[in-house]
C-alpha cells in the first residue's frame, strides 16, 4: 500500500488538495483534506500530484532505439521513461524495409505481450517523400493492404497506430481497413490539401501526427492538413513542445483552436534523449545533435526531439501559458484516450497507480509506477 497526503491532486474534475491511496498496483481512494483514517503515508508538502505521463509517439532514449529490434534496449529506453515520469510508453517504428518492419514489430510485441510496452506505432512507410523529414526517402512506399496485415500479425493485436499521408494511392483504404482492425490510423507526414485530408478523418482517421511538422503548412487559400484537424471534433492533435519544432505562439494556437481534450503532448524522442551532443542514428540516417536539437546530417532537416514529457509539461505551462492542469491532460489523459489504452492517463480510482509528483517550478520530485516508487520523493 502507498499513501500520498498533503498533494496537489490533479484530478479529472479539477486541482484538489488531497490524498491518494494505492493498493495492489491501482489506485485505491483519492479525497480532498487528509484521509479519512488518519495514517500517516508520504507528506508531499504542496506538491503536484499528475497522472503518470503518456507518450505514444517515443522513437528512443538513452542511447537505444526501439528500431534496435532488441527487447532488452526496448526494455532500457522503457525504464528510461519510467525514472522521468512517462509510465506508459508506445514504442515507435521509422520507415524500414519490410522485413526489417516485421522483425522490429515483432521484437516490440514481445514486450507488449508483458505489458512492458503499452503498443506499438508505425511512423510510416506509408507516408509522403515530399515530407520525409527524418525518414529514409529510399524506404518510404505507398500503402499496400497485404503488407499491413503481415504487420498486424507480426504485432499480435499490440499495433496501436499508424501514421499515413492521406494524397497516396490506396490511402483512404488503409485507412479503413486499419481503423476496422482497432488501429489508429493518423494523417501525417503529409502534403495533402484540405480536402484530400478532410477525406482522411472522414474514412477513419482521428489524430493528426506532430501538427506542423512534416505536413503541409497552413496558408489561407490552401489551409491545407493542419486547419482540417484543428476544425475537426474527431481529431486528436500531437505537439511536440521542445521549443525547436514549434513555436510557443503555434502551440497557444493550437490549444486554443482545439481546445485541451484534443491536444496530445508528444515528444517524438530518439536515442540521443537523456545523452550529451554528438552523432546518432535514426532509422538508417545519420543524426547529430547540438544543444538539444537534432538535425539529420545529410538533409539539414529538424529530426526527433530529446526531450521527455515532463519537459513539454513545464514549457507549456511556463512558456506557453498552459493551465498545469491543461498540460497534465495533454500529457496523459488526452493521448491515452486517443489510442483507447485502459485504465491509464487519470487520477481515478481503479486506474492504474501511476504518479507524477512535481515541485513548484514543475521539475519532477517521485515516480510512482504500477504502484511502486521509480522514483522516491525526497
Amino acid at each position: 500500500m502507498v499513501l500520498v497526503t498533503n498533494a496537489r491532486l490533479v484530478t479529472p474534475d479539477g486541482v484538489q488538495d488531497g490524498w491518494l491511496r494505492a493498493e495492489r498496483g491501482r489506485i485505491a481512494a483519492l479525497g480532498a483534506g487528509a484521509p479519512p483514517d488518519g495514517a500517516g503515508g508520504t507528506d508531499l508538502g504542496g506538491r503536484w500530484v499528475l497522472p503518470g505521463g503518456v507518450d505514444i509517439h517515443v522513437h528512443g532514449g538513452a542511447g537505444a532505439a526501439f528500431t534496435d529490434a532488441d527487447p532488452e534496449l526496448a526494455r532500457g529506453i522503457v525504464e528510461f521513461n519510467r525514472r522521468n515520469g512517462v509510465t506508459s510508453v508506445v514504442g515507435g517504428l521509422v520507415a524500414a524495409t519490410p522485413e526489417d518492419t516485421l522483425r522490429q514489430i515483432a521484437a516490440l510485441a514481445e514486450l507488449a505481450d508483458s505489458g512492458e510496452l503499452a503498443g506499438i506505432y508505425l511512423e510510416g512507410p506509408f507516408i509522403a517523400r515530399s515530407r520525409c523529414g527524418a525518414h529514409d526517402p529510399a524506404l518510404l512506399r505507398e500503402p499496400d493492404l497485404r503488407e499491413f496485415d503481415r504487420m498486424l500479425k507480426a504485432g499480435r493485436g499490440h499495433v496501436r497506430m499508424i501514421t499515413v499521408a492521406p494524397e497516396l494511392p490506396g490511402a483512404l483504404e488503409l485507412i479503413r481497413a486499419a481503423t476496422g482492425q482497432g488501429v489508429v490510423a493518423a494523417v501525417g507526414h503529409t502534403d495533402a490539401e484540405y480536402d484530400t485530408a478532410r477525406a482522411a478523418f472522414d474514412a477513419g482517421a482521428t489524430v493528426a501526427t506532430h501538427l506542423f511538422n512534416a505536413m503541409r503548412p497552413l496558408h489561407h487559400r490552401e489551409p491545407g492538413p493542419i486547419a482540417a484537424a484543428l476544425g475537426d471534433e474527431r481529431v486528436t492533435v500531437e505537439l511536440i513542445n521542445d521549443g525547436v519544432h514549434v513555436h510557443p505562439a503555434a502551440v497557444r494556437m493550437a490549444f486554443r483552436a482545439a481546445g485541451p481534450e484534443r491536444v496530445a503532448l508528444v515528444t517524438d524522442a530518439m536515442a540521443a534523449t537523456g545523452l550529451g551532443d554528438g552523432e546518432y542514428t535514426l532509422g538508417r540516417l545519420r543524426v547529430r545533435v547540438a544543444g538539444g536539437r537534432a538535425i539529420v546530417v545529410e538533409t539539414g532537416a529538424i529530426a526527433s526531439s530529446t526531450i521527455v514529457l515532463p519537459d513539454a509539461i513545464r514549457r507549456a505551462v511556463a512558456e506557453v501559458g498552459v493551465p498545469v492542469e491543461a498540460a497534465a491532460r495533454a500529457a496523459s489523459t488526452v493521448p491515452a484516450r486517443a489510442l483507447g489504452l485502459p485504465g491509464v492517463g487519470e487520477l481515478r480510482a481503479g486506474y492504474r497507480a501511476d504518479l507524477l509528483v512535481l515541485d513548484e517550478d514543475l521539475a519532477t520530485a517521485g515516480v510512482l509506477a504500477g504502484g511502486e516508487w521509480a522514483v522516491r520523493p525526497g
